[in-house]
């Protein structure tokens, strides 16, 4: 016996969309209407900021992938003046400057599995 939400052909012909896929559907389009783009660009640089911090961090040290964050950040940022207020704008360049102040100081320090003092060979 099928179960109550399988797929059944509808008056058309179509398959007939379950119940969940529906609502999940209406859903993500009333929320695509209210949504600007400023605003996913800004979650965004505040996504690819926690990234680039992780990456900087001794458990996921990945400091091409932390360049790679800062490149996008400093990408995307100027793209939103004029559509952000000047004070967001300014916690926006500020998180990019202590980004790469971060960086620089990765940078310079040694891996776990680097020793800070010179070996004797």
């Amino acid at each position: 016996m099928p179960s109550r939400w399988s797929s059944r052909r509808g008056r058309f012909g179509s398959v007939a969309e379950e119940p969940d896929q529906e609502e999940f559907a209406r859903r993500l389009e009333e929320e695509l209407k209210r949504i600007k783009v400023a605003d996913l660009l800004v979650q965004t640089v505040y996504t690819v900021s926690s990234l680039g911090y992780r990456r900087m961090g001794e458990e996921d040290r990945d400091l091409d992938q932390a360049r790679l964050a800062i490149d996008a950040m400093t990408a995307l940022v100027p793209v939103l003046e004029g559509s952000l207020s000047e004070e967001m704008m300014t916690d926006l360049n500020q998180a990019v400057a202590n980004m790469q102040l971060a960086y620089a100081k990765a940078a310079s320090e040694p891996t776990a599995g680097e020793s800070s003092q010179p070996q004797d060979t």
